[in-house]
């Protein structure tokens, strides 16, 4: 893909297929299939052929469980969708896809979402950051700002006051119905 040209599929539709499964940020077999343009058994067929290129860290298959777990996620019934487990693909599976399945718009989206790996990673390490820094201004400022906190808890305890009651009152006390 060249600079001036548009990507070919919207980030958001790469970002939305990428799950955590096992502490792992992956994306599952049927996903890519319809992202690249071909049937899941086709490129499962071919990851089959070049299996050396995937280890346990570029790949792995989902257990019954995990299987079970997706096809609930996604409200699919037990007897719809795939007969098999699926494979789930690292971001560096993915890269190891571009190997394998030649087309050019294989290669077209397979640099996107690599590209969208990327930006994911990096968005966590800088809310990373962000979070070491918020807990080290806490350790801190945490006494200066405790008197600000307790004044808005006390704030939030108060209870209010007694509404004042509109309108002409019997000699019972209660409002008069009209």
């Amino acid at each position: 893909m060249q600079k001036d040209e548009e990507p070919i599929l919207p980030q958001e539709r790469i970002v939305s297929r990428i799950f955590l499964i096992r502490g792992r940020k992956v994306m599952l077999d049927k996903d890519l299939a319809e992202l690249y343009g071909v049937e899941t058994k086709a490129l499962k067929r071919s990851v089959k052929r070049n299996v050396d290129r995937f280890p346990s860290d570029f790949l792995f298959e989902l257990s019954e469980k995990e299987t079970e777990n997706l096809r609930y996620h996604f409200g699919t019934s037990s007897w719809g969708g795939t007969r098999y487990k699926s494979y789930a693909f690292t971001e560096q599976g993915v890269a190891m896809l571009s190997s394998i399945l030649k087309s050019k718009k294989a290669i077209q989206v397979n640099i996107q979402i690599v590209r969208t790996f990327t930006r994911i990673r990096q968005m966590l390490a800088g809310n990373r950051n962000l979070r070491l820094k918020v807990e080290d201004m806490e350790r801190r400022y945490d006494q200066k700002f405790r008197v600000v906190f307790d004044a808005i808890k006390r704030m939030m305890i108060e209870k209010e006051k007694p509404k004042r009651v509109f309108g002409f009152v019997d000699r019972g006390g209660r409002k008069s119905k009209k």
